[in-house]
């Protein structure tokens, strides 16, 4: 069997978090090799097995394996046994319009789709719980990133300062050109322009540096944080980009999950 080509991060034992990669899957054209997101028109077959190959290697069952449809807004879904119980069906309309997911399950795989937004994975180790999200431009300028930390301290008791983050591959500020609407989005939500936008011919805006900024404003230490320097757009050989290849292109899995 062909295996999935993984980029992992580290959160300490008991702890498993990773992004796939392009390689070691059966998709084709500009969704090779491996995706297994069903909303970007590639063919079931292939997401199939690379769903079952990412399984077998991270030693799980399928269904312990999720991701939500993502639509760019703020919902955040709790994964517990009350939801694990439910049936494939309500499984899927549970997590459709969904960008966040969070769970103090042990051996359930959380992670969300990705090519060129924002991935960023939390974990309480005091809590012993996770969550995975989805932040592209309009996710942050929801400030998706807040309203999950809020939530893990309702549903869990997490504290900020303990909270251990990991921003994942995503487009970098030299990359991601934005028009005049866009930057004008962000500075009137509040966001310090001169920290997270530069001009060139047109507007450019630092995703990841917005996703950071409301970590620490949320408490989370930025010693606690780390920053992955994968922009997708210029290393869109090994990490899916829209922007590089199109709409009807693969999507990045970032993922993060609770040993047994």
């Amino acid at each position: 069997m062909i295996e999935p080509k993984l980029h992992y991060y580290h959160f300490g034992e008991g702890v498993s978090a990773f992004s796939t990669m392009r390689q070691g899957g059966y998709s084709k054209g500009n969704y090779a090799d491996f995706n297994i997101n069903s909303y970007c028109g590639d063919e079931e077959e292939a997401i199939k097995k690379n769903r079952k190959a990412l399984c077998t290697l991270l030693g799980i069952s399928e269904d312990h394996l999720l991701m939500p449809h993502q639509v760019h807004l703020t919902e955040i879904a709790i994964i517990d046994d009350d939801f694990m119980h439910r049936g494939i069906e309500e499984r899927r309309q549970a997590l459709d319009g969904v960008d966040a997911l969070m769970t103090n399950l042990k051996g359930v795989c959380i992670g969300v789709s990705t090519a060129d937004c924002i991935p960023v994975l939390l974990y309480d180790p005091e809590h012993r719980a996770v969550c995975a999200i989805h932040a592209g431009w309009r996710g942050t300028v929801k400030r998706i990133v807040e309203h999950a930390v809020k939530k893990m301290s309702v549903v869990y008791g997490t504290h900020a300062t303990d909270i251990v983050a990991q921003i994942g591959p995503g487009i970098s500020l030299d990359s991601f050109e934005v028009g005049d609407e866009v930057y004008e989005t962000f500075a009137n939500e509040g966001f310090p322009m001169e920290l997270i936008s530069k001009r060139r011919e047109k507007w450019h805006i630092d995703l990841p540096a917005c996703n950071r900024l409301q970590l620490e404003s949320m408490g989370v230490p930025i010693q606690h944080i780390t920053v992955s320097p994968i922009c997708t757009f210029k290393q869109a050989d090994s990490f899916f980009s829209a922007r590089r290849l199109g709409i009807n292109s693969g999507r990045i899995f970032t993922a993060i999950i609770l040993l047994p």
